[in-house]
């Protein structure tokens, strides 16, 4: 689930228990272990990209 914080940042929430923590080198959620797809990973990605080119602020 992608969301967007109080700075405007797209973040990523799990579909499944609705938190932000996610181990990103097993690439799962910490909470309850879902696994996030690579479609959900490919849309933040393009969140973000889409956020850096509107602030000119990438990292």
């Amino acid at each position: 689930m992608l969301f967007t914080n109080p700075a405007g940042a797209p973040e990523l929430g799990c579909n499944e228990c609705g938190c932000r923590w996610f181990d990103r080198i097993k690439n799962e959620c910490y909470e309850c272990g879902w696994e996030v797809p690579k479609d959900e990973i490919k849309a933040f990605a393009d969140a973000l990209e889409e956020y850096y080119k509107k602030t000119g602020n990438p990292p």
